[in-house]
């Protein structure tokens, strides 16, 4: 069993070199792990910084020529995982890869097809009132159209088998890739886990990039997976 990690980055010098560090040092017992980052046309020092990195075991680095956005770096990451599972992560700090394990464990017992991991059912640390408010309204959206109570639509710790993610035949291109996996996860049926997560947020001054635009292109998103044909 091997579980893929993919790693989308655009200009995240401050934090590559720690979460690769993190991502590595997490224990999946007889697990296997790889990792296969996107570097989405970083502008910084990024691509310097992966450089290094290139042709160490377990991790692949591909690279965008141009900036594509976070959807079609996931899909291209997919495009190269060889893992029996997959999991996407940030590159900033947000997220804990000590929380694999746990997320994994369900569908390797066979009591789940997905995971996500649900940072409202664990702990959250330093979000904003107006984006504690946006992602809750995702997840009342999510529950409403699908049937399906579901506590954190938008969580970037999304875990499903690597064969099942590319039957999804994804057309996501930037931050909807998660209504999207989402509603194509509620609409076939799968059987959907929320686990608690730890979650530290970080600001737009430190790098954060989604934007309120985002939120509405999210709305949109899973009212066209739910209706589409």
């Amino acid at each position: 069993m091997k579980l893929s990690v993919i790693v989308p980055a655009y200009n995240e010098e401050e934090t590559i070199d720690e979460i690769i560090k993190r991502v590595r040092a997490v224990d999946l017992g007889d697990v296997d792990l790889e990792m296969v980052i996107v570097d989405d046309a970083s502008t910084d020092g990024t691509p310097e910084r992966l450089k290094t990195y290139r042709g160490e075991a377990g991790i692949t680095v591909l690279r965008h020529d141009s900036n594509r956005g976070k959807g079609v770096a996931i899909r291209t990451g997919l495009d190269s995982a060889s893992g029996d599972l997959v999991v996407i992560q940030d590159a900033d700090l947000e997220y804990d890869p000590n929380d694999y394990p746990r997320l994994i464990k369900p569908i390797i017992d066979g009591d789940a097809d997905v995971v996500f991991g649900s940072r409202f059912a664990g702990s959250v640390q330093n979000m904003r009132y107006i984006n504690v408010v946006a992602n809750k309204v995702l997840a009342w959206a999510a529950t409403l159209l699908f049937g399906k109570r579901i506590t954190d639509e938008a969580t970037c710790y999304k875990v499903l088998a690597t064969d099942t993610l590319r039957s999804f035949d994804l057309q996501c291109e930037r931050f909807e890739f998660c209504p999207e996996v989402t509603a194509k996860t509620l609409r076939r049926g799968y059987r959907l886990v929320e686990l608690p997560i730890t979650y530290r947020a970080r600001t737009f001054e430190t790098g954060k990039k989604i934007r309120a635009r985002d939120g509405l292109e999210a709305i949109w998103t899973l009212l066209r997976f739910r209706f589409k044909p």
